[in-house]
């Protein structure tokens, strides 16, 4: 898919989701169990929607389109099956993906969920559910330092209720406010925004304390 065509799904959820539930009906829950489920799961589609399809299936939730308990079930186990398959990933590939040049890894993307990961611990894999990116990549790299998959399972089920809720019940209780619905795109980009705060805020301390190491060794 073009940049400039993913941008416009992205931007404009509500309107394409419009569009697939008036043509499938609640088939549309097997579309966004994948897309849930991709973006969690696979290293390779963290472009994928992730914040903004949940708040605005929900707010289609509070319009009937789909039951909003059901939705929360599939996507929350969407979501725990997505961190379990790239955890498995990331265990199997396990040190490779720093020493050699993996194709489909994105080593720039790697870096930033890595630091994140080593500030945080095992809480990576709760906070990193409203992080986009780091998302993607922290049970990937729970995976290759070998985290224990009793942890690694007991964090992933906690942090996929805590996202999955927020954003569909959000959505449901405020997607369908005339001020929201007049401005969706507007809502998407804040909540997109919102959510990159925390990269920005490690990638910010992190340029700044490389900047401030040479004078504290003078």
């Amino acid at each position: 898919m073009p940049l400039t065509d993913l941008l416009d799904f992205i931007l404009h959820i509500d309107k394409y989701l419009a569009g697939l539930i008036q043509q499938y009906g609640t088939g549309v829950y097997a579309l966004i169990f994948l897309i849930v489920f991709l973006e969690t799961g696979l290293v390779v589609t963290p472009f994928l929607p992730g914040d903004s399809l949940l708040f605005a299936s929900g707010a289609f939730a509070a319009q009937g389109a789909f039951n909003v308990g059901i939705l929360a079930a599939l996507l929350t186990i969407a979501a725990i099956l997505g961190d379990s398959l790239n955890y498995r990933i990331g265990k199997t590939l396990g040190d490779r993906v720093f020493k050699e040049d993996i194709r489909f890894v994105n080593k720039h993307y790697l870096e930033h969920a890595q630091k994140f990961y080593e500030k945080h611990g095992a809480k990576t894999i709760v906070l990193a559910r409203f992080v986009p990116i780091v998302r993607t990549f922290a049970p990937f790299l729970a995976g290759v330092s070998s985290m224990h998959y009793a942890t690694f399972i007991t964090y992933n089920v906690i942090g996929a209720i805590a996202w999955v809720a927020l954003f569909v019940f959000g959505g449901y209780l405020f997607g369908n406010l005339p001020i929201v619905q007049d401005n969706f795109g507007t809502v998407t980009i804040v909540i997109i925004v919102l959510s990159f705060i925390p990269v920005v805020w490690e990638l910010w301390k992190h340029r700044r304390s490389r900047r401030d190491a040479p004078s504290r060794q003078e």
